[in-house]
């Protein structure tokens, strides 16, 4: 072939589109003009491509609006009948785009994040760029097998708004179905978020979290993405016994990180110490030789601890409890009960009370009892018709009995607390 005839056979090819386009085909081209109603693509053919005001229609305005001439897109060929240019998408070649994305995704086994925006009987809706997936009931985690209708229903509603991590579980083009599964993809996308946490943590950190389970030792708290727990010990500066009388499943509390444990993949959580500690300002409110009130907690072998207000306690030794020599503590009280103490020490850097009941006087336990009971009788309607002077006269013969002092401290106590009785009655 001559060197005359090859340029001819050029100028022929460059005449008519050499890689003619094939409708659903995606190509590459460059914007050369956008128009109020359409816009034009150079795809490198003789035919340029035309996006028509159908297609702009169904692009977000914002989208829309960010086009600029020279920018590289993608289109899909639409029809490429015409003689002077093609047919072209935009928005199916993005679409295309999100199937594409999807396939790779359900192949790789990656999980994802999405949100619910809607829902219907089957399940849940979950956008995927322009596509719309579908999550069935079956494969949502908070919905279970025999679950009534109604009860799904509120499940569902509960769920708009909501991110959950998902796996793609199917993809079929032709009929329009992306399909995911929250159940494949919750255990995994569990660890995984939880060991991003544990490496970001670190102890001393204060965290917000939400209440996801109580239990006798304590509260599980979901920080998102993993739960860290609150022993009960550390819930409040009080003794606490259940931690349903302080928190509920549900509530949003702040937390202070206590421990991590990377390695068993453990977080210990503390309440209390982020609230005011009561031993910073005891001795503000307390006073050796003080007298108060204290509610017995715990009793052990070498005394017993009484709670003077929440998050406080002082200790009565073995030696305070009597002036008599006792072998049991329990000899002389019992758990729950209510005493007038005198304090013997305070320690508010070591958190501890020392209490006596022993250095409090026959007339002090006297009058402090008589009071008690008029109090008991004023603040319950229900309560027995008993007269006050005899309550203070068994009261009396109990203390002297139990501590020996002599007939005429018992008389002048008790005088001291008829006197006080008497002032009461007048008052009503």
């Amino acid at each position: 072939m001559t060197e005359e005839t090859t340029d001819s056979y050029q100028e022929l090819l460059e005449q008519h589109d050499y890689q003619l386009p094939k409708v659903g085909e995606i190509r590459k081209g460059i914007i050369v003009a956008i128009n109020d109603q359409d816009i034009i693509v150079d795809l490198g053919l003789k035919r340029d491509g035309l996006v028509p005001p159908m297609d702009l229609s169904k692009l977000d305005p914002e989208e829309r609006n960010s086009f600029k001439v020279n920018d590289e897109i993608d289109v899909y060929i639409l029809s490429a009948s015409e003689p002077d240019s093609l047919k072209v998408s935009i928005n199916l070649a993005r679409l295309n785009q999100d199937w594409t994305k999807a396939e790779k995704l359900m192949a790789s086994g990656e999980i994802i994040e999405g949100e619910v925006i809607g829902y219907n009987k089957g399940g849940a809706i979950v956008p995927f760029g322009r596509l719309r997936g579908f999550v069935p009931a079956s494969h949502l985690k908070d919905l279970t097998p025999g679950m009534g209708d109604r009860k799904r229903q509120q499940r569902l509603a509960k769920l708009r708004g909501e991110k959950l991590p998902l796996k793609i579980i199917e993809v079929d083009r032709r009929r329009r179905r992306l399909v995911f599964s929250q159940r494949e993809a919750q255990k995994e996308w569990e660890e995984v978020r939880k060991q991003e946490l544990l490496n970001s943590l670190e102890e001393g950190a204060i965290l917000k979290g939400r209440i996801s389970g109580l239990r006798d030792f304590g509260i599980f708290v979901d920080l998102g993405g993993a739960d860290g727990l609150v022993h009960i010990s550390e819930l409040a500066w009080h003794r606490v016994t259940h931690p349903r009388e302080v928190v509920s499943v549900g509530d949003e509390i702040e937390v202070y990180v206590l421990r991590l444990d990377r390695k068993e993949q453990r977080i210990s959580l503390s309440r209390k110490r982020l609230l005011p500690n009561p031993w910073e300002t005891v001795e503000e409110r307390y006073a050796v030789h003080q007298l108060v009130e204290g509610t017995i907690t715990r009793i052990v072998d070498y005394g017993a601890f009484a709670e003077i207000e929440p998050g406080v306690e002082g200790l009565l030794h073995i030696s305070q409890l009597s002036r008599s020599n006792i072998q049991d503590p329990h000899e002389v009280m019992q758990e729950d009960e209510v005493h007038l103490l005198r304090i013997v020490s305070i320690d508010p850097k070591r958190q501890r009370m020392g209490l006596s009941l022993r250095a409090v006087t026959a007339n002090e336990q006297i009058e402090w009892m008589a009071q008690r009971e008029i109090e008991t009788h004023e603040e319950s309607e229900d309560a027995p018709d008993v007269e006050t002077e005899e309550a203070v006269e068994a009261v009396a013969a109990d203390i002297a009995t139990e501590d020996g002092v002599d007939a005429n401290a018992v008389a002048e106590a008790k005088a001291v607390a008829a006197e006080t009785a008497a002032d009461s009655s007048e008052e009503e």
